[in-house]
Order: C-alpha cells, then sequence, then structure tokens
C-alpha cells in the first residue's frame, strides 16, 4: 500500500484503497472493519447502496444520508404541468420505424404532407446580435465551439430586444439553465435597469454555475431545483412578493421540456391583475357614476398594458425526438387536422432524421474542437443522435438521406407548429424563426411569443 493510504486491497479494482485514513490508523472508514476488534458489521444503505454503514448506526446515518428524501419546496405541485392525465390515451408502445412496411411508411409520409399544407414551410431568418455580447465575441481567446454558443446567446438576446422584453420591473426564467449562461448574458445587457429578477430552473445539480459570481445589486439570481413538471410559478416566494411579469427564456431547451414551460408559464401561472390580491373599492355616491365610469376605463386600459403575467417567452427548440404525447401542448392542433397519438409517435422519432445526417461529421468535429462550455454543458444535443435513431442504414433504399432531411424537417415544424397554435388560442402572438445559421447549430429555430395587443391572455388555472 501507498504510505499514508488506506491499506485495504480492493479485489474488484486491483488495487489498494487511495482513501486517507484517520491518524494513527491503517484502513479508512469504509475498510475499519478489517481492524476492528468487535464484531461490527458494515451493511449497505437502504437508500443507495452504492455506500455502507454501521449496522448498528444505520438509524442515525438515515437521518442525514445525502440520498435521503429532501422537503418539497413550496413552489412543488405534483404534475401540475403534466399535461394529459388520461391514461387511455397514451399510446402503447409502437413498433421503430425500422421495422414498418415501404407501404406503413409511405401513409405515414402521405398524411404528414397532408397535414402540413397551409403552413409556413420557409421560416423567416431572424438572426441578430446584441451589443452586450460584442466584447466576448471578439475576444480571440475563445474557441470555435465557445463562439458558436455566444453567437447563438447574441441572437436570443437581439431577439428580445426587438420584441421589448429587455426592460425593468421583470422576471426572467430560464429553463432547463445548467450553467445559467443566457441569464448571465442578459444581466450584462441589463447592467442599468432596476428592479430585475433572474430565476434559474433546473432539475439536476450543476458544476460551474455562473450565476454565483454575479455579486451586482440591482438584481437577484435565484436558483429553483426542480423538474418543470411540477414547478408552480405562483408559488415562487420572490414572485408572490413582488408581482413581477415574467419573461420564459431557454436555449435549446430538450423536447417535452418546452412543452412543460409553455404550460407552466400560460396556464400554471395566473395573472395577479385579476383583483384576487386588491382591495375593494370604496363606495362612491351616484353623481361620482360618471367620474368612476372614466377613471376605471382609464385605470382598466393602464392594466392591459402594465398587468401582463407573461410579458413574453423566447425559446430555442431542440431534441424533438424525445417530445411525449402526454405532454404535448399542441394535442389539440393534431386532432384538428386529423392525427393522433400513434401518428405523433412516428412523426417525433423521424423528426431526427433533419438533423443525422450531419451526425457523423458534427461528432468529429466536437472531439476535437472541446472547449470548457461544450464540455461542462452539453447544449448541442443534436450530437447526441445514435445511428438506431436516424435509421441511416435501415432505411437505405427507401428514402434517399435528403428526403429523409426534408420529412425530419416537416415533423419538426408540424410539431412546432401545434406549440404555436397552443400559445395563439390562449392570446398570444407567436412566432418561429431560424435565429442563427445551420452551421452554428443544426437546431437552430427559436419560439417567440408575447401578448396579443388585441387580446388579453386569459390564463386557466
Amino acid at each position: 500500500p501507498v504510505p499514508g493510504r488506506c491499506a485495504y486491497f480492493v479485489e474488484r479494482k486491483k488495487r489498494f484503497c487511495k482513501m486517507i485514513p484517520a491518524p494513527g490508523r491503517r484502513f479508512c472508514g469504509e475498510h475499519g472493519q478489517q481492524e476492528e476488534e468487535n464484531d461490527r458489521k458494515r451493511i449497505p444503505c437502504p437508500l443507495d447502496p452504492k455506500h455502507t454503514v454501521y449496522e448498528d448506526q444505520l438509524q442515525k446515518h438515515l437521518k442525514k444520508c445525502n440520498s435521503r428524501e429532501k422537503p418539497k419546496p413550496v413552489y412543488f405541485v405534483q404534475d401540475i404541468n403534466a399535461g394529459l392525465k388520461d391514461v387511455a390515451e397514451i399510446p402503447e408502445k409502437q413498433v421503430p420505424i425500422c421495422s414498418l412496411s415501404k407501404e406503413e411508411l409511405e401513409n405515414l409520409i402521405i398524411k404528414l404532407k397532408k397535414a402540413s399544407n397551409g403552413l409556413e414551410l420557409h421560416l423567416k431568418e431572424q438572426i441578430l446580435s446584441h451589443q452586450a455580447l460584442q466584447e466576448a465575441l471578439n475576444d480571440p481567446k475563445n474557441g470555435e465551439s465557445a463562439f458558436k454558443h455566444l453567437k447563438q446567446q447574441a441572437s436570443i438576446l437581439g431577439n428580445m430586444e426587438k420584441l421589448h422584453l429587455l426592460g425593468p420591473g421583470r422576471c426572467f426564467v430560464e429553463f432547463g439553465a445548467g450553467r445559467g449562461k443566457l441569464s448571465h448574458w442578459v444581466d450584462v445587457a441589463l447592467q442599468n435597469v432596476e428592479n430585475v429578477q433572474f430565476l434559474l430552473v433546473e432539475r439536476a445539480t450543476t458544476r460551474f454555475k455562473v450565476d454565483g459570481k454575479h455579486k451586482r445589486g440591482d438584481s437577484i439570481f435565484e436558483r429553483l431545483q426542480v423538474d418543470i413538471q411540477h414547478l408552480c410559478l405562483n408559488k415562487v416566494p420572490i414572485l408572490e412578493k413582488k408581482k413581477l411579469s415574467v419573461v420564459g427564456i431557454g436555449k435549446h431547451l430538450c423536447g417535452a421540456a418546452t412543452d412543460l414551460a409553455l404550460r407552466c408559464l400560460v396556464e400554471s401561472y395566473t395573472t395577479f391583475c385579476d383583483g384576487e390580491n386588491e382591495e375593494p373599492a370604496p363606495k362612491r355616491s351616484r353623481n361620482d357614476k360618471t367620474e368612476v365610469a372614466s377613471n376605471n376605463s382609464a385605470d382598466n386600459e393602464s392594466n392591459k398594458d402594465d398587468c401582463k403575467p407573461v410579458a413574453g417567452i423566447v425559446i430555442a427548440l431542440c431534441c424533438h425526438h424525445k417530445c411525449d404525447w402526454k405532454h404535448y401542448v399542441g394535442r389539440e392542433f393534431f386532432k384538428s387536422v386529423g392525427l393522433g397519438p400513434v401518428e405523433f409517435h412516428y412523426f417525433q422519432r423521424m423528426s431526427s432524421w433533419a438533423t443525422c445526417g450531419m451526425r457523423e461529421t458534427t461528432t468529429k468535429a466536437s472531439t476535437s474542437e472541446e472547449s470548457e462550455d461544450q464540455t461542462n454543458n452539453t447544449e448541442e444535443h443534436e450530437q447526441t443522435f445514435s445511428k438506431t435513431e436516424s435509421g441511416s442504414d435501415t432505411l437505405h433504399g427507401i428514402l434517399t438521406v435528403e428526403e429523409r432531411k426534408k420529412v425530419g424537417c416537416l415533423c419538426k415544424l408540424l410539431i412546432d407548429h401545434g406549440r404555436i397554435e397552443y400559445l395563439r388560442q390562449r392570446g398570444y402572438k407567436a412566432a418561429l424563426q431560424y435565429y442563427t445559421e445551420s452551421a452554428v447549430s443544426l437546431e437552430n429555430v427559436l419560439l417567440t411569443a408575447v401578448p396579443s395587443p388585441s387580446l388579453i391572455p386569459e390564463l386557466t388555472t
């Protein structure tokens, strides 16, 4: 054994344990039973069998074990944004696309093209930038991967500015925040703006977070470690207290997470201008009726402008092959064009054809150009497709690579259009646009939505 290290030989790894024992001991706490004179026994922890504990100290350990169930935060509401609750409507497991016959595949493509009739197939390019990132974009120290991320973040901020979403009195909620880079740049863009709050929603613990470095007192960063499926924004203390308008943002919000985020914003975050928290108006005499009516009219108009619970939504879409019919917000749109859960299942799998053609090239390039930003925060989800997912070999002879790419793009567009219709029906002016070049990211579509000027959103609780 190495001097100063545990003397226990780990048979499975064919080496001595590398832990440092307490002074005067030969073994670490894990392997200390080797030198125990009594018969104390170590057993696997019932909460996490990856570590062991003395049997006679089990109850004490369970109270402080890091794997114990933590108390739920106040904003945790089970499945509040989950969507479909009727299990009967959830399709049974379907056969893989590669197992479909040629006729079945052709019928699916016919249905896809029929449902896509009348849709805008060519999205507008809205590739913008923002002054906040100019210095970083011109920094020669950035590698190609970091530069691509910066270009995407700059365009997202440019689109937010064009929609007048970068302003005071806002709470920016970043869904799938990861390290929090998008919120960081929004904060940089709002350096001289007061009363700004950031909520970073991420269900997993994250290393190398950037929000902890923000010391400026004008804006506040807070992390919500919770699955979007269970997040009730109404119950987040800072939003309950300050009644701020919310701007939902996200960069490469993967698959069903986009649908959960939209439902979280549009349905579970109810308006704070509906009179729930307002004091009743004092009684007035009949002579004041005219004055009251005019004042109320003016107040209502100002309320329409000032009291929008969700001021805007800006989300870079990603990974349509990971969407889920249960969570999908565009189910009504699919049904209106004669489609259901079975077609949705195949379309979401086929959507990966839009990007899988570049999979091998992209992966090779990424391995030689890794940076800290990509290594620690894998945002380019298009690089994660497997060969089985793309079906590049199994479908050879039925569709060419170019035809599969077009079908995949059509599947993504149809799924995204369902999201647009969902937002429009709830009083939002929603749109899709290309926010960056495909050479920067194959997942280059941005969903934006702001309250329609002619219709106040009627949010359901």
